[in-house]
């Protein structure tokens, strides 16, 4: 157990690293969103690379950051059973919750993403827009990475679970 614990510590550091690379994607988000802002209404100029940028880091932000909001508990929860039961009640929810729910659909994810991506990689895809942002193969693949980091926070929460039920059992 002692290994299992360091393990889920290794994929929390992981996905608090993500989240705050994340953190910093939203304020470079802010700074894009204002400068296409002022460019656009205050001299008349407009550039699509620039105004897709912050799609982009917007798709990041949300895709990126769903492993670090789990990790942090923020996530949408329906807790109408959940938030005054005992921890251990808790604790196996939470494993069913990522077997039954989260391991299917990061798997179908995966599934339908991963030729997504792939064909993406393979004719070098662009944005259809001119002058648009090149390399839209490295946004595609955020879908992947998306199921990754969601994946091993997943495993981290089912780990703790299963260390909170065996605390509980020894007492």
């Amino acid at each position: 157990m002692p290994f299992l614990i360091k393990l889920a510590k290794i994929m929390d550091t992981i996905n608090k690293a993500v989240g705050h690379l994340c953190g910093l994607f939203a304020v470079l988000m802010v700074l894009v969103v204002f400068t296409v802002v002022v460019l656009r209404y205050g001299f008349g100029i407009s550039f699509i690379w620039m105004q897709e940028s912050y799609v982009w880091l917007h798709a990041f932000i949300f895709m990126l950051g769903a492993g670090f909001t789990y990790l942090s508990n923020e996530h949408v929860r329906i807790d109408v059973f959940y938030r005054d039961a005992s921890k251990k009640y808790k604790s196996f929810v939470d494993i069913l919750g990522n077997v039954i729910f989260v391991f299917p659909f990061l798997y179908i994810i995966w599934k339908y993403s991963f030729t997504f991506v792939k064909r993406s990689f393979q004719i070098n895809e662009i944005s259809r827009e001119v002058g648009g942002l090149p390399a839209l193969y490295i946004l595609k693949s955020v879908i992947l990475f998306f199921c990754i980091f969601l994946l091993i926070q997943s495993i981290s929460n089912i780990i703790k679970s299963i260390k909170d039920i065996s605390e509980f059992n020894d007492t």
